[in-house]
């Protein structure tokens, strides 16, 4: 008998079987790339800054404004142009982007931490503490964002910590159902009633067992909050209950063209930040969508095998 080379079998994690996945997706690797250059972006806005000479709340209106005191359209000197003050648009997207993403990661993982530990506690203990946490998620997601945000600034101030306050206190909740959902189904598994029996508490059972459990709905959902977060804080700063002024936010700056009628005139005003957030909630989401796929490759259809050297 003639001995053949068996090929070594190689092991793979479920997280690398997920990277192959993602990989193998054309969209989740184009919106991966553009969050890629966003961060980027953002994270080099003192480079921006340097390279152009221009602050980003300095007004130059001998040479960002016209002679009719109009914003410079883009040119050499200013490449986005300039805003109603003379602003330079390209320094101020950098900074705005900083801001839209610090609160929209931030704000994400807060709501995230609420909701995981809320859920946990309604599913796992159920009955009356379940009872009372489900109305009080009902009631979180009755409350009027837009009224509720204008109370709070108008007693605290627009500030940016109140705007990260105000975002998660309307997106924990949609956690909070998901991972309550998940824990009333995993609390009478095997694992859990074997945790029991060896005389672990509820939060050794909750923390060390079920948790880990939750680990694919938790980053799936973080990462979808992500965009809606970054539509929060640009709502809010659209509606001058975001961020101070005059500090940039891509809110602010919509807000700057729409409130000057400049758009008319002007339309780099409204094209280059509402682009630059149009693209980057989108990323954001494509990038959801394909993380939940690839996490749960029963989602989705497999395509058939081709077979080579077959004739039916």
């Amino acid at each position: 008998m003639s001995s053949e080379a068996v090929a070594p079998v190689i092991q793979r994690g479920s997280w690398a079987l997920t990277a192959r996945r993602l990989l193998r997706d054309p969209a989740s690797i184009a919106a991966l790339g553009f969050i890629v250059i966003v961060v980027a972006f953002a994270i080099l806005a003192p480079a921006f800054e340097a390279w152009t000479g221009h602050s980003a709340i300095a007004q130059y209106r001998d040479t960002g404004m016209s002679a009719m005191g109009l914003p410079a359209a883009p040119n050499r000197e200013f490449v986005f142009g300039t805003d109603h003050l003379g602003r330079d648009v390209l320094v101020r997207l950098a900074f705005g982007a900083r801001v839209s993403l610090l609160v929209g990661v931030l704000a994400a993982l807060c709501a995230s931490v609420v909701g995981v530990t809320v859920g946990m506690t309604a599913g796992y203990f159920g009955g009356r503490v379940d009872s009372v946490l489900s109305r009080m998620m009902d009631l979180v997601m009755s409350v009027p964002f837009l009224l509720c945000a204008l109370a709070l600034v108008s007693v605290f101030g627009p500030s940016l910590q109140l705007s990260i306050g105000v975002i998660v206190f309307f997106s924990w909740t949609t956690m909070g159902r998901v991972i309550r959902g998940q824990v009333i189904s995993l609390r009478r598994q095997e694992f859990v009633e074997a945790g029991r029996s060896l005389g672990a508490g509820p939060l050794s059972i909750m923390f060390v067992d079920i948790l880990p459990n939750l680990s694919v709905p938790i980053i799936v959902y973080t990462t979808m909050m992500i965009p809606g977060s970054i539509v929060f804080e640009a709502t809010l700063s659209f509606l001058g209950m975001g961020i101070v002024p005059p500090a940039p936010s891509w809110g602010g700056m919509l807000a700057d063209a729409a409130n000057n009628s400049l758009y008319l005139v002007a339309w780099w005003l409204v094209f280059i930040p509402g682009t630059a957030l149009l693209l980057t909630t989108l990323a954001f989401n494509i990038f959801g969508d394909s993380l939940r796929d690839a996490l749960d490759p029963k989602g989705r259809p497999r395509p058939r095998a081709k077979r080579k050297g077959v004739q039916r």
